[in-house]
C-alpha cells in the first residue's frame, strides 16, 4: 500500500495536515493527543493558544498587513471522529493510524471510518494558519472536542477564548450548499406509576406486536411519514380497550431518543370470550394502517398471538391512563419553516416506552425528543408533551436542552459567500438548514452577535467504514475559502 497515496494532490498543505492527524488517535472523548499536536503547532508557529476547561483549543493568528481593522474570522471544526470498523477489520483506534486509500476521485480508509468528518476541517484550518500567502484579517481557529457524542465540547465552551465575530464552520458535507440554521432540542421523559392486580380467572394473555417499520433519524427523517410503532400500537390498544375485559400487562418499544421507533410490543389480558373479536379487530385495523402507510412502510407487520399466562396486570385505572397517554401523545412534524422551503421547523418524536418492574412497584417510562429551529416553538411542543404525561398522573423531566440556530436567509455573510462562490466556481450556491443539532447552535448561543455559516467538501457514508471524501471538492473548497478570507 502506498505510504503517501495523496502525493502530488492539491492543495498540498491541506493533505499534509490531513495525513498527519490521520496518524493520531482521536475518537470522541480521546482527543488529548490531537489537541497536543495543535498546541505544539501553535507554539512552533509562534501563535497564541488557549485551552478551556472542556478541552476545546483556540489558536490566534494576526492579520495580514493592511487588514488589521477587518473583522475577526473564526474557523471552526471538531477534533473528534466516529470510530467504526468492519467486522473483519483488525484495527485498534486507540493506537493505530488510519490507513488512507485513494480510489479514483475519492479518499477512503481501509475498513474503518476515514475521519474526514471532521478531520478535513482541522487540516484546512491548520493550512490557513501555516500559510504566509493568504491575505486575511485577524484569524482564530476553534477546535472543539466530543462533537459526535453530544456536542459536549461546544456545550462547555468558555466564550472568553474567542474574540471574532464571523464564524466559518467547516463541518458540512455538500459542496455548493451553505447551511444557515439548525434545530435546537430537548428530551422529555415521563414516569407513570402503575397499580397492579392479580389476573382474574377466565382471562388469557396475548401479545400485540408491530414491526418492520423503516424508522429513521428523528431529525432528518421525521417528515417522511414512515410511521411510529409505539403510536400505532397505541391506536390498536385504544380500540381493543373498547371491547371490555381488557387490561395491559406491559408495553415496550423504541429505544434511542433520536430514532423513530420501528417496533413495539404490548402484552394484555382479555376474557376468553373476547379473543376472536379482538383478533378480528386487530387484523382489520392492521390492514387500514398498512394501506395508510403505503410505500413508506413496505415491511409493516402486525402480529396478534397468544402469550404465556401472566400473574399480574395493570388495574383498570392504570390501563386507561396508559391508553389515554398513548392516544394524546404528539408525534411527528408540528410545523414547517416559512423561511426555508422544505425545512421542518418543529417536531417531536415519541422515541421509547418501557415497562419497569421490581419487587414492589411497576412504572411505565416514556422517552420523547423535541426539536425546533425557533426556541419558543421548542418550549411549546415540549409543554404539550409534558401535558400529555402529567394529565394521566405522570412525572416529567426535561433534560439535554440545546439551542437552535435560527435561519436568516437575508444574512450579509450568506450573500457574500454566494457571490464569492459564484465568481470563483461559475456555479450558483444554495442555502439550507437542518432539522438536527449542530455546534453552530450552541456556539452562537454562547457568543452573542456572532455571524455564522457552515460549509464543507463532498463526503459520503460518514460515521461508517464506507466514509469517503471527494478529492476534487477539497481543492475547490480550499480555493473558495481563500477567496472568502481575502474578502471578509
Amino acid at each position: 500500500m502506498n505510504n503517501n497515496p495523496l502525493e502530488g494532490r492539491k492543495p498540498a498543505s491541506v493533505w499534509h495536515y490531513f495525513q498527519t492527524i490521520s496518524k493520531i488517535p482521536r475518537c470522541s472523548c480521546n482527543e488529548a493527543a490531537v489537541r497536543d499536536y495543535v498546541r505544539q503547532f501553535a507554539e512552533e508557529h509562534h501563535m497564541a493558544w488557549k485551552i478551556d476547561a472542556a478541552g476545546n483549543i483556540a489558536v490566534k493568528k494576526g492579520a495580514s498587513v493592511g487588514k488589521e481593522a477587518h473583522p475577526g474570522v473564526v474557523l471552526q471544526g471538531h477534533l473528534d471522529m466516529v470510530c467504526e470498523k468492519n467486522r473483519t477489520t483488525k484495527h485498534d483506534f486507540t493506537v493505530d493510524p488510519i490507513k488512507l486509500v485513494v480510489d479514483g476521485d475519492w479518499l477512503k480508509a481501509d475498513g474503518t471510518t476515514l475521519g474526514a468528518d471532521n478531520g478535513i476541517a482541522v487540516a484546512m484550518a491548520l493550512a490557513v494558519l501555516a500559510s504566509d500567502e493568504i491575505s486575511h484579517g485577524p484569524i482564530e481557529v476553534l477546535f472543539t472536542v466530543d462533537e459526535e457524542t453530544g456536542l459536549t465540547g461546544a456545550m462547555g465552551l468558555d466564550p472568553s477564548i474567542i474574540e471574532g465575530k464571523i464564524l466559518l464552520n467547516l463541518d458540512s458535507e455538500e459542496p455548493g450548499v451553505f447551511y444557515i440554521g439548525c434545530a435546537g432540542g430537548v428530551n422529555t421523559e415521563g414516569m407513570l406509576p402503575i397499580t397492579s392486580e392479580a389476573v382474574p380467572q377466565g382471562r388469557v394473555c396475548y401479545t400485540l406486536t408491530i414491526e418492520g417499520l423503516q424508522g429513521g433519524h428523528s431529525g432528518g427523517e421525521i417528515h417522511l411519514g414512515r410511521g411510529n410503532a409505539i403510536d400505532l400500537v397505541g391506536r390498536l390498544l385504544w380500540e381493543l380497550r373498547k371491547l371490555g375485559d381488557f387490561n395491559l400487562v406491559s408495553i415496550n418499544g423504541g429505544g434511542k431518543h433520536n430514532a423513530i421507533p420501528r417496533e413495539c410490543h404490548a402484552r394484555f389480558t382479555l376474557s376468553k370470550e373476547k379473543v376472536a373479536e379482538a383478533e378480528k379487530l386487530a387484523k382489520t385495523i392492521g390492514r387500514e394502517i398498512k394501506a395508510e402507510l403505503g410505500d413508506n412502510a413496505p415491511g409493516f407487520n402486525l402480529i396478534f398471538e397468544k402469550d404465556t399466562e401472566a400473574d399480574e396486570q395493570f388495574d383498570p385505572s392504570s390501563t386507561d391512563r396508559i391508553c389515554y397517554m398513548l392516544r394524546i401523545m404528539p408525534h411527528g412534524v408540528a410545523a414547517m419553516s416559512r423561511s426555508i422551503e422544505g425545512l421542518v421547523e418543529t417536531s417531536t418524536n415519541f422515541a421509547a416506552i418501557e415497562t419497569q418492574k421490581d419487587c414492589c412497584s411497576t412504572t411505565v417510562k416514556v422517552l420523547t425528543s423535541q426539536r425546533s429551529s425557533i426556541m419558543s416553538a421548542l418550549d411549546d411542543i415540549a409543554a404539550k408533551v409534558n401535558a400529555a404525561i402529567c394529565v394521566v398522573g405522570g412525572q416529567v423531566r426535561h433534560y439535554s436542552r440545546y439551542p437552535a440556530w435560527t435561519p436568516n436567509p437575508n444574512s450579509k455573510l450568506l450573500a457574500e459567500c454566494k457571490r464569492i462562490y459564484r465568481d470563483f466556481t461559475g456555479e450558483e450556491a444554495v442555502h439550507a438548514a437542518i432539522h438536527a443539532g449542530l455546534e453552530c447552535g450552541v456556539i452562537g448561543d454562547k457568543l452573542e452577535g456572532m455571524e455564522m455559516i457552515s460549509f464543507g467538501p463532498e463526503m459520503l457514508g460518514v460515521h461508517t467504514p464506507e466514509e469517503r471524501l471527494n478529492i476534487p471538492s477539497v481543492e475547490k473548497l480550499w480555493g473558495f475559502l481563500i477567496k472568502l478570507l481575502e474578502n471578509v
